[in-house]
């Protein structure tokens, strides 16, 4: 897999590559109600073969692997954050996104349709935020490599602000308007006050 230099167009770093999903057969009481599950087998170099559309790779009576091919990894300054998590694990990785299709398209019954790649920790968290299916398999090291290189050059710590003691914020109440705190004993009335 060899990445693609920064294009004199000021385009972003790039890979091309496909996903393979496979499709598996559940074993167990939970097969009653779900006999398939689906799940990311792993990020590949594109190449000119595969075509533009997804194809069935294998299909057996415990698996099916699909390929879907068309895939742009880029990188981008404003993720640097993300990628430099990703490098600095002991196992960098893909992350990808993906849905089961709302109606079957390729096959007698919806498949999963990967939808992005990415190799951003902070945009993998995103989409899990937003409950989305995300998976992840491990980076090849020329890719980890090529990542790192980018990190390198773009990747710049920000300075940690120094947050206010709470002792020195000003009191307000659950409106916003100016409370105040008082440390005088509070006295009930007694029989004399009037």
């Amino acid at each position: 897999m060899v990445p693609s230099e920064t294009p004199s167009g000021g385009a972003h770093p790039s890979l091309a590559v496909a996903v393979v999903m496979r499709r598996e057969r559940l074993h167990g009481p939970s097969s009653h109600w779900q006999p398939w599950r689906w799940t990311l087998d792993e990020v590949v170099p594109d190449e000119p073969g595969f075509g533009d559309a997804p194809r069935l790779l294998r299909d057996d009576e415990g698996a099916q692997r699909w390929l879907h091919p068309g895939f742009q990894v880029e990188l981008f300054r404003d993720e640097a954050e993300g990628y430099q998590l990703n490098a600095t694990t002991p196992a960098p990785c893909w992350f990808v996104m993906w849905r089961m299709e709302e109606e079957a398209t390729l096959a007698p019954e919806p498949i999963a349709r990967p939808l992005t790649v990415t190799l951003s920790y902070n945009e993998a968290g995103r989409w899990l935020d937003a409950q989305e299916n995300v998976e992840q398999v491990p980076a090849p090291e020329e890719v980890v490599a090529w990542l790192r290189a980018f990190v390198e050059e773009h990747y710049v710590v920000e300075p940690k602000r120094r947050k206010r003691p709470e002792s020195f914020k000003p009191l307000v109440d659950r409106f916003g308007n100016a409370a105040s705190v008082s440390t005088e004993k509070k006295r009930g009335r007694g029989a004399g006050d009037v």
